[in-house]
């Protein structure tokens, strides 16, 4: 058994408590560019330079994870932070990388309450773009050769990569390919022995809910039980719940979503802003815990099946597969984020002196990537 792929969950001391908390608010504060870049740096930190688990098990954290509603990145946080410093860790992880965005978002939402505009950060964000498709490049790299273990797996991972360009949804992706590979080796090896799936409980709840921060609360717990894939799933769901019933405008609700796209750490902070427009202070903190909320949940009932799941043959199959399609899945994100983006001159140089940086022996953390990628994109729009 590979020691770095927990099977059991080490004791929350103090010290991995702290550890996990200052590894993933630093990861909250330069976050930036998705799932698929929070992904990247996460893999990073805890497996190329902490060494917390090994690529494999990471590898069945992200395919796990996939599966399952809610922001997949901060979930993963959670994972991490589980493997790291058990129960508490997962809390604490979670906590932190959400943190800055809400601080931040909160902050914007309050300016934008009172002034009626947005800072500009464009500048800024026309930096960071670039960088961080170098890194996400690297994650798939790294994760690439861990998942892609035979010639049958490489070709369903190209399949996925073909049917997410033709437009069909990610996690319906993700469980066909899960599906169809499960049967396929099953097939092959003629395997006998199964296990049972233990399906995850479906949050629900009886509340009556009043007042206007609980009905914010409600409103958003709702939304992060269910919500699957990217910002543009979330804007319809958000949409359907908020300007249909005349909560907000759908101006107001396109420029929280704005926000939620250049703040760092998850997108669904998008709920912070939201939140405060609806019911000031108190509606921030009812939005954005009624969101977060059901990812604690699922991956507290989660993570301690994803090695048993490992153990399982049919549901290893599925694990390896669902790997494969997940990585396939962010090079598609990857082109597609590479397509809209390197249309500049300027974005093309910062993308290659990141590249040199991730690539090279001179490699850099990608924390600084991220800064001096934001830097060098201010300095060049002034050309």
């Amino acid at each position: 058994m590979d020691t770095l792929s927990q099977k059991s969950t080490p004791p929350a001391s103090k010290s991995r408590l702290k550890e996990v908390a200052l590894v993933f608010f630093k990861l909250g504060c330069f976050a930036f560019g998705g799932p698929a870049a929070h992904i990247a740096m996460m893999e990073d930190e805890v497996v190329t330079k902490r060494k917390w688990m090994s690529r494999d098990y990471f590898l069945d954290l992200m395919g796990a994870t996939n599966l399952i509603p809610g922001p997949n990145s901060t979930e993963m946080t959670m994972h991490c932070g589980h493997e790291r410093a058990g129960s508490k860790g997962l809390f604490v992880a979670g906590i932190a990388f959400i943190v800055p965005a809400v601080i931040i978002t909160a902050l914007l939402a309050y300016l934008y309450v009172s002034y009626g505009q947005l800072p500009e950060v464009a500048p800024f964000l026309f930096g960071i773009k670039p960088a961080v498709l170098a890194i996400i490049a690297s994650a798939i790299l790294k994760l690439g050769k861990k998942a892609i273990k035979t010639t049958d797996l490489a070709i369903i991972g190209i399949l996925v990569l073909i049917v997410t360009f033709l437009g069909v949804n990610e996690v319906i992706a993700l469980l066909g390919a899960g599906a169809i590979g499960t049967l396929y080796f099953y097939l092959k090896s003629r395997v006998t022995t199964t296990k049972s799936i233990i399906p995850l409980p479906l949050l629900a709840s009886s509340l009556l809910l009043k007042t206007p921060a609980l009905q914010v609360f409600w409103t958003f717990l709702k939304v992060g039980a269910i919500l699957y894939g990217s910002g543009y799933v979330l804007f319809a769901y958000l949409d359907a719940e908020l300007v249909t019933k005349g909560w907000l405008t759908r101006t107001e609700l396109i420029d929280a979503i704005a926000v939620g796209q250049f703040t760092p750490g998850p997108v669904l902070s998008t709920a912070t802003f939201i939140g405060y427009q609806l019911s000031g202070f108190w509606g921030a903190l009812a939005a954005t815990t009624g969101i977060f909320l059901p990812s604690f949940l699922f991956v507290l009932i989660l993570n301690p099946f994803v090695s048993k799941m490992r153990s399982s043959k049919i549901l290893g199959y599925f694990l390896d597969t669902v790997n494969v399609a997940a990585v396939a899945v962010m090079l598609a994100v990857l082109i597609i984020m590479g397509l809209e983006t390197l249309i500049d001159w300027r974005a093309i140089v910062i993308a290659g002196i990141s590249a040199f940086f991730i690539f090279s022996k001179w490699k850099i953390s990608v924390m600084w990537l991220i800064a001096g990628g934001a830097l060098l994109g201010y300095l060049l729009q002034l050309i």
